[in-house]
């Protein structure tokens, strides 16, 4: 049996459609998966990580504008949502899409039509990944500072640097976006995975051994600096921000 060329999730009360829609993606090669409720899409999204999710906006527990609010706050924050409604009025749309919808189809709607959208999303958003994929691995220059993600690798003046996995990652995560503020919190979820949960101790002392590494003083730094009461940025201003390509 060949490999799913994708996940789709199908979030619909309405049984006869999950099954029609259903079966057009999986003769597609998709594989497929139901909900027919709200919660059950939640709890579905987060186990699956579904490369694209329909969603339907009239739904018994919650509505569908709820639901794409939390997949957006959750696993899915990137996810094409494809939403599905017998609504056409322009301003049930505009709702749909500026609350986080990628499209819009009303019922009745053509199979082959949804089809068509669905490998169009999926293939627009694969391609932005390998494009973020490949920006994250460019090498960035700050002066006297080298990083090369691909290779690992971090010099000053030309000398390499050791650091640990966490630290060049936490160090990545800032200079990728020179001048930045990050809450220390965002930077736990970046770097961590997880939250906080009020303790930012581990945030602080990773911060100090990087200081330590990349600063020529430490304790005056050049490039990470701390933005009291709220988190760090990585400065570009009193360098030359470059891409060492």
């Amino acid at each position: 049996m060949s490999k799913p060329i994708g996940t789709v999730l199908v979030v619909d009360d309405e049984r006869e459609i999950t099954e029609l829609i259903g079966l057009f993606l999986t003769k597609e090669g998709f594989a497929v998966h139901a909900a027919e409720c709200g919660q059950d899409a939640l709890q579905l999204a987060d186990a699956l990580s579904p490369d694209l999710v329909i969603l339907d906006v009239s739904l018994g527990d919650m509505d569908g504008i709820e639901v794409c609010r939390r997949l957006r706050e959750g696993s899915c924050a990137e996810v094409p949502i494809l939403f599905l409604s017998c609504k056409s009025e322009d301003a049930d749309i505009v709702l749909g899409l500026s609350e986080g919808g990628d499209d819009y189809i009303t019922k009745p709607f053509s199979p082959r039509q949804l089809v068509a959208r669905v490998q169009a999303h999926i293939r627009r958003r694969r391609r932005r990944d390998r494009q973020q994929a490949e920006e994250q691995q460019r090498p960035m220059t700050f002066g006297s500072l080298e990083i090369d993600p691909g290779r690992f690798q971090v010099r000053r003046d030309g000398e390499q640097l050791t650091l640990s996995a966490k630290e060049f990652e936490l160090l990545c995560v800032l200079a990728r976006q020179p001048n930045r503020i990050f809450a220390m919190n965002e930077l736990y979820r970046l770097v961590w995975h997880t939250d906080s949960m009020g303790d930012t101790r581990t945030l602080m002392v990773h911060i100090s051994n990087l200081r330590k590494k990349i600063e020529p003083d430490p304790s005056n730094p050049v490039y990470i600096h701390t933005v009291r009461g709220f988190g760090y940025r990585f400065l570009a201003e009193c360098s030359s921000l470059q891409d060492a390509r």
